[in-house]
């Protein structure tokens, strides 16, 4: 918080996170008064969250190619404009089930949009020594929204009705904008230009798709948020089934939930130096079971919300070790595509598992539900951290200039290009070569290479040849910004197999038509 600029921000995202949680409260509730389905009411949590599913890459990759602050503030102004649609619809007397969902959609597209720009600005703040404590006052910012946003919704609900709820979430989204304006963001100018859309979503798959590690956290982030989303999802019809269960009780075990992971917020730098990331996840996902068991079973909110809060503890401290080792995981370039997919596998497994949780407890009940959630979700998250084992090696993604990228005599506007690097190889040192050179291909790839092969000459066994194709000449030259110091050890690696008297022969080529 020492960081002015991180300040500002942070505000601005408790500001924004309490919007909403103000909207999602009061369309949770204002479900219930529509319709008893517990399908019905579950859904609620699917349309907020499924457009985070849909619609992450293309924001992600939107987030990386323009102007932050301006997609930034541009995503506040969304969320206002829907806010503003559904306090007219409730108005006119036109809101019913159908409608509200289709509007919480609309404001889950704001979330879309939202979520991978912030994601990518905290690194561009803090230094990577300071990512885990700036990753653990998000969360106590997401947190203390969820205290503050249940409190004033439930408040305003009690006092005003439900369309005062999204007059001031309108309100405090345009404030926002008007907050992330004094952000002076300074861009070096790209003499490449801005990347493509499509090319930049693709990339940005392809880089998740070639790190084992983000596949690893993207695995597990799913897995957790599956099954934790029950109690959430259900926890308007849980506190309507408590005695005297109203909006009140609903907001007070919302607000139980927040503190709870307010605690665990400030209790996570001692859990971070005496547990490791997976041992913490481990904990975490079998304390939210628990505490998820719990509520369901407790008889009274005297009983239910120590149970909320200690869920919130677990859910934050599984929630920050997950999302750290995503942001470790990922260089500065792809860092909003990167999060956003990881944004992505929170929400479809939230909506999935709000669906699918939803429906259990039509067909078996709310008590058989929420149990079957919680036992499920630590056997499969046990069995996954087992089978699945991130057994990758740390990389050092600090960005390094280290390459000097090559100028063509005439660069060509078309055409996609071909590079070939020749190496010289002892034969009786081939297989370990080959094996390093799958490390090669990883590399490459998420540097965004269309193609890699590594070719061997039938007629001289010494000779390998590392092909490459990239889409166009400018995104062959992306590549050399796209460097880390794990790229540059990997090439000082490769260099050690080599046995020519000079460097390996390079040849670019276009590949015509």
């Amino acid at each position: 918080m020492t960081a002015p600029t991180f300040r500002l921000l942070w505000i601005t995202w408790v500001a924004a996170n309490t919007c909403m949680w103000m909207n999602d409260v009061a369309a949770a509730w204002m479900m219930t008064s529509l319709t008893t389905s517990p399908v019905m009411v579950a859904l609620v949590q699917s349309a907020s969250t499924l457009p985070v599913f849909l619609l992450g890459l293309p924001s992600g990759a939107l987030a990386d190619i323009l102007d932050r602050r301006r997609y930034f503030i541009f995503t506040q102004l969304w969320v206002a404009v829907v806010a503003l649609l559904l306090c007219v619809a409730i108005l006119s007397d036109w809101i019913n089930a159908p409608m509200l969902l289709a509007l919480t959609f609309l404001n889950g597209i704001g979330l879309a949009m939202r979520w991978p720009v912030f994601s990518a600005i905290v690194p561009e703040l803090v230094t990577r020594s300071q990512l885990p404590a700036a990753m653990g006052l998000n969360g106590i910012a997401m947190n203390a929204s969820r205290i503050i946003g249940p409190l004033v919704a439930g408040a305003v609900i009690a006092s005003a009705g439900s369309h005062w709820v999204f007059v001031l979430n309108a309100i405090l989204s345009v404030a926002s904008a008007i907050v992330i304006t004094r952000w002076k963001r300074t861009v070096a100018p790209n003499p490449l230009g801005r990347e493509r859309l499509g090319s930049a979503m693709r990339v940005g798959m392809q880089f998740v798709r070639q790190s084992p590690r983000m596949r690893a956290v993207l695995v597990r982030v799913a897995v957790f948020f599956l099954h934790s989303t029950a109690l959430l999802a259900l926890l308007p019809l849980i506190a309507r089934a408590l005695p005297g269960g109203d909006a009140g009780t609903f907001t007070i075990m919302l607000a139980s939930m927040g503190a709870g992971a307010i605690v665990g917020a400030l209790l996570l730098p001692q859990l971070r130096h005496r547990l490791r990331r997976d041992m913490l996840v481990r904990l975490g996902t079998c304390v939210t079971s628990v505490a998820t068991i719990a509520v369901a079973f407790a008889p009274t909110i005297w009983i239910a919300t120590p149970a909320m809060a200690l869920a919130g503890l677990a859910w934050l401290c599984t929630a920050n070790s997950l999302a750290t080792s995503a942001q470790l995981a990922l260089p500065d370039w792809v860092r909003a595509r990167g999060m956003s997919m990881y944004q992505m596998s929170i929400m479809g497994a939230t909506a999935l598992g709000a669906a699918f949780w939803g429906q259990t407890a039509s067909l078996v009940g709310l008590h058989a539900g929420l149990t079957a959630a919680g036992i499920s979700g630590v056997v499969v998250m046990l069995a996954v951290q087992y089978f699945l084992a991130d057994r990758s090696r740390e990389e050092d993604l600090t960005p390094s200039q280290a390459f000097t990228a090559p100028v063509a005599a005439t660069p060509p506007e078309h055409g996609r290009v071909q590079v070939s690097i020749e190496f010289r190889i002892d034969p009786a040192r081939a297989e370990d070569f080959r094996l390093l050179m799958q490390e090669s291909r990883r590399s490459r790839l998420r540097q965004g290479a269309l193609e890699w092969h590594l070719l061997h000459d039938v007629h001289d066994p010494a000779c390998y040849v590392e092909q490459i194709t990239d889409e166009s000449w400018t995104e062959h030259l992306r590549r050399f910004t796209r460097v880390t110091a794990w790229d540059v050890a990997l090439r000082d690696r490769k260099l050690a197999f080599h046995l020519g008297d000079g460097p390996p022969v390079v040849h670019r080529r276009i590949i015509d038509r």
